[in-house]
């Protein structure tokens, strides 16, 4: 017995073409290849192979997969095809002994989600607590017939139908908690469902079981998505939506395309483009990317084209090119994205968006461009930062080199100057990454609302980032005095003015040392920004239950803390004063780090404006009594 996982990786990984072509003489015809059937023995070209495919004879109707073939061409068994196959692919195959078959242990959890799916589905179609559900279908056009072909359900308010439905069925608690069903917080002694008031979607892995579901407010309300949470059964960032569904068509066209969200999925497959998949949250992974790349040698990459949705298709196209994978973008109209675009305009437009999509790097180019980031020194700095990583992620020898020679182009430097600059800063991020003990602390919610993972530091946090005890004292100031919050907002956003016109996918250049201005330790960086939406009359409690529900509990504890410490603070204003004197400080040795790089590109009255600017840096370092100062390079 083999594993259905190394049954599905071997077929990904075999050449169709290759193992045939050892029994019959194939020759290639567009897009397939043709040859005499084998198995009548035909002398015309009526045996067709589709790589990444299967096979099929026109005259005598045998078809099947690469395994069949080897099954019936050389008289095998399953598990002695897929071992003939693997060893080809280069695979090791494991097969299970036969004393120890038996079910896979995650059976009953899918069989439960497969039955949680169905309850939600007649809670849509059939009961009367699914009315609002079946409204906001209607008001975005998607139909019953499409509606239940992805198994879309809904889960209502009420605490305990769904738990007392599955009881029934003699599931008990544990169970449904292991599925994900049901979810436990310390404080409580009863489950609750995970899902409320939600229209659901089931998620299915590549195999087509249940794993797990992703559920969506109909309303307002945070937050506005929400993923099954990880378990043994279900792991997200290994999971793409619709894969299921699209593996066929991706592989017949030797293409994927990824958008962002399942309405954008059940849209366009619903207007007859089946190769369309989505992640799990709005951030592509490796483990997606790998299932990409398996399935599919071009992936276009259909998000919002929005700054947030620039920025997810350029950090997804990193991962795919990482994988060897070819990345074409496709430029959604302002406003919209595939679910809105298709239903306006139809699968046909959507087509046509599709055949004029840009290669990834061409796009990238084609943005700074149009937004003048070549036109001055230090723009066009900021600009090769952010086409750097997209060359250093390309695995293609000569596709790198290709994005090499466009930036040059694009950049009017010497190609030399460039090459050299792509290896230093490959030297740089191995160091920075060897040296890094950063926490990965983000905001608990991601543009789509789910949760994202962030790791607990051992013992007291401790910040590796500079002058992060001033950006302490800001999130202390906002927390403890919620009057002066603003006085403290004001002040960081001064020290970003000059970053107010920057795309938001443009790198912080963290590969020369330098992030941007304001709050740069993740932890404060996410307190901050959660406390910007806070209502300023939040105190004590209150205010800690509100972050509570957007940040990592370790993260909150660190607010805690800082509440729990409330003398220790003297002159509010005087904190406010001294730790954004320092961040700007900072933010000047930054800038002359800057001008380190960028003063070898620059000649004659260029490279004189640098040096003058560098001269004037030192010079208001030395006056505000900086310390440190000196240790950088004088002009």
């Amino acid at each position: 017995m083999i594993p259905d996982e190394d049954v599905e990786r071997v077929r990904d990984a075999a050449d169709i073409v290759a193992i045939i072509s050892e029994h019959v003489r194939l020759k290639r015809v567009g897009s397939v290849f043709r040859g005499p059937c084998p198995f009548h023995q035909g002398t015309n070209s009526n045996f067709s192979v589709m790589p990444k495919g299967g096979y099929t004879c026109f005259v005598c109707g045998e078809k099947g997969n690469v395994f069949t073939f080897v099954q019936k061409r050389l008289g095998l068994t399953f598990v002695e095809a897929v071992k003939y196959v693997g060893e080809k692919a280069g695979i090791e195959v494991r097969e299970i002994s036969r004393q120890r078959e038996g079910p896979d242990p995650r059976e009953p959890l899918w069989e439960i989600n497969g039955t949680a799916a169905e309850w939600f589905r007649e809670m849509l179609w059939t009961d009367e607590r699914g009315a609002a559900a079946r409204a906001y279908l209607a008001s975005r056009a998607i139909t019953r017939e499409v509606a239940e072909q992805w198994e879309v359900g809904f889960a209502p308010r009420e605490l305990g139908l769904l738990r007392a439905y599955l009881h029934g069925l003699g599931w008990e608690d544990d169970r449904l908690l292991a599925a994900g069903l049901l979810v436990k917080r310390e404080e409580e002694e009863e489950p609750r469902p995970r899902f409320r008031d939600r229209l659901i979607f089931p998620i299915l892995d590549a195999a087509s079981h249940h794993v797990g579901f992703g559920g969506r407010l109909m309303g307002p309300g945070e937050p506005k998505y929400l993923n099954s949470g990880e378990s043994d059964h279900f792991h997200k960032g290994q999971t793409l939506y619709g894969l299921h569904a699209a593996k066929g068509a991706i592989r017949r066209e030797e293409r994927a395309i990824l958008v962002e969200g399942y309405f954008d999925v059940v849209r366009v497959a619903a207007a007859g483009i089946g190769a369309v998949v989505a992640p799990l949250g709005t951030s592509l992974t490796e483990g997606q990317g790998e299932l990409l790349r398996r399935n599919a040698k071009t992936v276009f990459i259909a998000y919002d084209s929005d700054g947030p949705g620039q920025k997810a298709t350029f950090r997804a196209a990193d991962v795919l090119l990482a994988q060897g994978v070819a990345v074409r973008v496709v430029t959604m109209p302002d406003g919209d994205d595939p679910d809105t675009f298709v239903r306006a305009h139809g699968g046909e437009a959507f087509e046509k968006l599709i055949a004029g999509a840009l290669d990834v790097f061409d796009r990238k180019v084609q943005l700074l461009e149009r937004g003048g980031w070549f036109a001055d020194l230090q723009r066009k700095r900021r600009a090769l930062d952010a086409l750097l990583p997209t060359i250093r992620a390309a695995q293609d020898p000569l596709t790198r080199e290709m994005y090499l020679a466009r930036a040059a182009e694009a950049a009017g430097v010497d190609r030399g100057v460039l090459a050299r600059e792509l290896d230093a800063g490959a030297s740089r991020r191995s160091r920075v990454s060897a040296q890094s003990s950063r926490p990965a602390v983000r905001r608990a919610r991601s543009d789509e609302g789910e949760a994202m993972p962030a790791s607990a530091p051992v013992g007291p946090y401790k910040s590796t980032v500079e002058a992060a005890s001033s950006e302490r004292d800001l999130v202390r100031v906002m927390l403890l005095h919620r009057s002066l919050a603003d006085a403290v907002i004001e002040g960081v956003g001064r020290l970003s003015d000059d970053e107010s016109d920057r795309p938001e996918w443009l790198p912080d250049d963290d590969d020369h040392g330098r992030a941007p201005a304001g709050l740069r330790d993740p932890a404060y960086h996410a307190l901050y920004e959660a406390l910007l939406d806070a209502d300023s009359a939040m105190q004590g409690g209150a205010l800690v239950t509100w972050l509570a529900d957007l940040l990592e509990p370790w993260v909150v504890q660190l607010a805690e803390d800082m509440l729990g410490d409330p003398g220790s603070m003297a002159s509010p204003q005087v904190s406010i004063d001294g730790a954004l004197r320092r961040l700007r400080e900072r933010s000047m040795r930054d800038r002359l780090a800057e001008l380190d790089r960028l003063t070898p590109l620059a000649e004659g009255e260029q490279k004189d404006r640098l040096i003058s600017e560098k001269q004037r840096l030192h010079n208001e370092l030395r006056h505000m009594g900086a310390t440190g100062w000196k240790g950088y390079r004088r002009p």
